[in-house]
């Protein structure tokens, strides 16, 4: 709790960000319950995903790039302000006596968009708000209001649809970007390093390289991919829910959707003890095999608690490495290229679980279920330790010495 109460910009930014965030995963919900109120279609529903998937696998990549070339504090704010207009569409395409579907893709591409384009200065503002001995409880602070959005969220937009509607519900979202802008507002200058590069192509290739001459910045990423490609059984949930449910199987997918999120939810207001972790590299290796091993027993699981059970612990488990993760990367990393560290690190983050979705689903076809959970957790598990032997200076990482 270190930084809230030393910090009053990073406590402001915290709140506001903590408020915002929940509006905004209860807007990401209501669209495709809209969308399929509308049109009745899981193919349409789908289709978002590809309105996603573009925006954040190149966007955060350009965003980086600026934000480490102007006042972080100045982008987060445009890109938040941009990201309220949005919202308004939203409201606006709901209060149509016949609302259309083509606006709800267009403003999601734009607003995965948007988000894309600042999250990359917003996620490297933290060090320059708090002690460098204090990014790592930020960075545990920040996954707390998160994982709780990504639980609430979701709930409360299912709430909210049935209760309000959905131009209310749109709204809400709305007002409660007010928060975000007024903690963004409220912060003080964050001016661009001395030597920092200017935006652009080449800018993003630096961002590549110097990734490349840190061993331990390569080894996380690798590290995270391979967790997410062979480890990310999420595609096999609605067949999984089908042979777990006692009752209603969509009541069972519900629950193994929403169970890693909660278990990261705990794990985040049980996390003071990860900001004093030293060998963090270490730390990364052990929860990412901790994830690949629930995964592994979780597809043995033939009851709908254990599973749960399982996913909670592998979702626990994955937050400490996430944190961990971007702790070595801010840390790691001189405030001249922090921001294009963190968008290369978002771009990672949202492509490989599409790829590890895509994996399960191809070996699942070809074998069973079961040995498409299995042999993703077991090769998760082989694929981090190979990493960390190919790359021992993950291993010997010190957070008492970052640049050694």
């Amino acid at each position: 709790m270190r930084p809230l109460r030393e910090s009053p910009p990073f406590r402001r930014l915290w709140i506001g960000q903590a408020i915002s965030f929940i509006g905004s995963e209860i807007s990401f919900v209501a669209i495709p319950i809209q969308l399929y109120a509308l049109t009745r279609s899981t193919l349409d529903i789908g289709l978002l995903g590809l309105c996603s998937l573009g925006p954040l696998l190149v966007v955060p990549l350009v965003g980086g790039s600026i934000a480490d070339a102007v006042d972080r504090r100045r982008l987060v704010f445009a890109t938040e302000a941009a990201a309220v207009f949005v919202s308004l569409g939203l409201v606006a395409n709901a209060l149509l006596p016949h609302p259309r579907v083509w606006p709800l893709y267009v403003l999601q591409t734009l607003g995965v968009g948007i988000f894309s384009l600042g999250a990359p200065a917003m996620r490297s503002i933290a060090p320059r708000l708090v002690a460098e001995n204090q990014i790592g409880a930020a960075n545990a602070l920040e996954g707390v209001y998160s994982n709780l959005g990504a639980v609430a969220g979701p709930a409360l937009a299912g709430v909210l649809v049935a209760a309000i509607g959905f131009r209310w519900t749109y709204a809400i979202d709305v007002v409660t970007f007010v928060a975000s802008l007024a903690s963004v507002w409220a912060l003080p200058r964050l001016p661009p390093a001395e030597d920092a590069d200017r935006p652009g192509l080449r800018s993003i290739i630096e961002g590549f390289r110097y990734v490349k001459t840190k061993p331990a910045l390569l080894g996380i990423f690798l590290v995270d991919s391979n967790a997410m490609v062979f480890g990310m059984p999420m595609a096999l949930f609605p067949a999984l829910g089908e042979r777990l449910a006692g009752g209603s199987a969509a009541r069972a997918t519900g629950f193994l959707y929403a169970a890693p999120y909660a278990g990261a939810l705990v794990a985040s207001l049980l996390s003071g003890w990860v900001g004093h972790v030293r060998r963090q590299g270490v730390g990364v290796v052990v929860a990412a095999s901790m994830w690949g091993g629930a995964i592994a027993v979780f597809g043995f699981m033939t009851t709908l608690p254990a599973a749960v059970a399982l996913l909670a612990l592998a979702g626990a488990a994955d937050y400490v490495s996430a944190v961990l993760r971007s702790t070595i990367a801010l840390t790691a990393t001189p405030d001249a290229l922090r921001g294009r560290i963190s968008g290369i690190e978002l771009a990672q983050v949202a492509s490989a679980p599409s790829l590890g979705n895509l994996e399960a689903g191809v070996v699942a076809s070809l074998t069973s279920i079961r040995l498409s959970v299995v042999s993703g957790g077991v090769a998760c598990i082989a694929g981090t330790l190979a990493v960390a032997l190919a790359l021992p200076q993950l291993l010997r990482y010190d957070s008492r010495d970052p640049h050694g």
